[in-house]
C-alpha cells in the first residue's frame, strides 16, 4: 500500500523544497500550507506515510497537528520543524509523541536520515498484504511467512484438516483462528484445547466428554471439545501429547464423525473441522511410537509451516508498530514511540520465544512507558544477546536502516564499536 508524507508548511516555497526533496527519495507528498487544513486532512484522509510539519501555522500550530495525528493514528510519525527552537517547545513535543524535532536552517542529511528510519516499519506495515477479515492479526510480509498466509488462505474455504507446525510462539492459534475466520464455520464456535495442558488422564474426557459416575469425582455430565466445536473448528494444540491409547479413539472421531462420551451408551455426531498443531516433529514421533502413523496421517492433509521470528527478521518492524498498538487498546494506554536505536536492537535480538516473547516485552513497555518515548536501554533486552545479530548480514542491514543518528547509541548499548555495524 502506497500512503504520501504529509509536509505541513505557511511558506510556500520552503514546503515545495521540502516536498520535492521527499519526491526525489522516492515518497509521495501531499502539501498543506495552513495548519487547519493539515488537522482535516488528517481526520478525513489518510493513512500517510508520516507527518512533517512546522510548529508556527495559521489556522492550528504544529502540536495541534500532532495531537490530531496521535489521536488519528497513534503509530504515524510526526516530526516537527520551526525556526523558533526552545527546549520546553522541544519537551513538549516529544512528550506529546513527536518522533523527532529538527530547527531551522533544516539539515536535510539529517532530516531524510531520521525519515528513513522512522518510515520503513510504518511502510512496511502498511504494505503488508491484507489475508481477509479475521486474519489481521497476520502482519508479516516476509516470503517464509506470506507463503505460510496464502496456504491459509486456499484451504480456509475447505474442510480439510489442517496440521500447523512451528516452534513454540510463532502464532499457531492465530492462524488457527484466522482460518476459522476465512471459512465457511465461520459463524459456528471456535473450540481452543492444548492437549499438553492437562493430565493424561483427563485428555480423553476433555475431548469426548463423559457421563455422570463414568469414573471418581465425575459428579455431573460433561460435554467434551468435539461436541462444543460442533458446526465450527476444533484446534488441537500440542496434538503430539495426546497419550498412545486415546489416539485410536482420536482417529476414529476424526474419520467416523462420532465421539462416545466416557462411561456413555450411544454416539453423538459432530461436524467438526480439526486442526491441529506441533512444536514437535512429529514424522520423528511416528518413527518413534509414540503417535500413530495413521493418526499423523489423518492430521496433515494439508500441513503448513510457520516460522520463527528469526527466519522473518524483516517482518519485526511492522510487528513491532502492529503488537504496540494491540497492546495500547488492551490495556488502554497511550501507544509510545520506539527510538531509532531501540527499533533496531528489536531486529538484533534472537528472539527465542518468537512473536509471542515480542509481543509480551512490548506490553511491558506500553505498560512502563506511559506514552513517553522509549529508548533502547528501556526495553529490557540483553545487550549480549542482542549482539549476537551483529553478526547476521541481514539484521545488520536491516539496524543500520533503522538506527537513523542513533548509530553511537546502538553501538553503546552493545557494547561493540560503532563500525562494527557497518561492515
Amino acid at each position: 500500500m502506497s500512503a504520501p508524507v504529509l509536509v505541513v508548511e505557511d511558506r510556500k516555497s520552503l514546503g515545495e523544497m521540502l516536498a520535492e526533496t521527499l519526491r526525489k527519495e522516492g515518497h509521495e507528498v501531499e502539501l498543506a500550507l495552513r495548519g487547519d487544513v493539515a488537522v482535516e486532512s488528517l481526520q478525513r484522509g489518510g493513512p500517510y506515510l508520516a507527518v512533517i510539519t512546522d510548529l508556527k501555522l495559521p489556522g492550528a500550530d504544529g502540536l495541534a497537528v500532532l495531537r490530531a495525528a496521535r489521536t488519528v493514528d497513534p503509530l504515524l510519525p510526526v516530526f516537527l520543524i520551526t525556526g523558533y527552537a526552545t527546549v520546553a517547545t522541544a519537551v513538549a513535543a516529544l512528550k506529546l509523541g513527536a518522533r523527532d524535532y529538527f530547527p531551522k536552517p533544516l539539515d536535510m542529511d539529517r532530516v531524510l536520515e531520521a525519515m528513513r528510519a522512522a518510515c520503513e516499519p510504518r511502510r512496511a506495515l502498511l504494505a503488508t498484504p491484507p489475508t481477509g477479515a479475521g486474519a489481521r492479526e497476520l502482519v508479516g510480509a516476509a516470503p517464509v511467512f506470506a507463503g505460510a498466509v496464502t496456504a491459509l488462505r486456499r484451504v480456509a474455504p475447505t474442510d480439510a484438516a489442517v496440521l500447523l507446525l512451528g516452534p513454540s510462539g510463532s502464532g499457531k492459534e492465530l492462524f488457527a483462528r484466522a482460518l476459522h475466520q476465512l471459512s465457511h464455520r465461520s459463524d459456528g464456535p471456535f473450540v481452543a484445547f492444548n492437549c499438553a495442558a492437562v493430565p493424561e488422564s483427563l485428555v480423553e474426557s476433555e475431548l469426548f466428554g463423559h457421563e455422570r459416575g463414568a469414573f471418581t469425582g465425575a459428579s455431573a455430565r460433561h460435554v467434551g471439545r468435539f461436541e462444543q466445536a460442533h458446526r465450527g473448528t476444533l484446534f488441537l494444540d500440542e496434538v503430539g501429547e495426546v497419550p498412545l491409547a486415546t489416539q485410536a479413539k482420536l482417529l476414529r472421531a476424526l474419520e467416523e464423525h462420532r465421539v462416545t462420551r466416557l462411561g456413555g451408551e450411544g454416539e453423538v455426531v459432530v461436524d467438526v473441522r480439526v486442526v491441529a498443531a506441533s512444536n514437535r516433529n512429529l514424522d520423528e514421533a511416528v518413527v518413534a511410537g509414540s503417535f500413530r502413523r495413521d493418526l499423523f496421517h489423518r492430521l496433515s492433509v494439508f500441513p503448513i509451516h510457520l516460522p520463527g521470528l528469526a527466519e522473518r527478521r524483516e517482518d519485526i518492524p511492522a510487528l513491532t508498530l502492529h503488537l504496540l498498538a494491540r497492546a495500547g487498546a488492551r490495556h488502554a494506554a497511550p501507544v509510545p514511540t520506539l527510538r531509532p536505536a531501540a527499533m533496531a536492537a528489536l531486529v538484533l535480538a534472537p528472539w527465542p520465544g518468537n512473536v509471542r516473547e515480542l509481543a509480551n516485552l512490548l506490553e511491558r513497555v506500553v505498560i512502563l512507558a506511559e506514552g513517553a518515548a522509549v529508548g533502547v536501554n528501556e526495553l529490557g533486552l540483553d545487550p549480549a544477546a542482542c549482539g549476537t545479530g551483529v553478526a547476521d548480514g541481514e539484521a545488520r542491514r536491516l539496524a543500520r536502516l533503522l538506527v537513523g543518528g542513533e548509530t553511537d547509541e546502538l553501538a553503546r548499548f552493545l557494547g561493540v564499536p560503532a563500525a562494527a555495524l557497518d561492515r
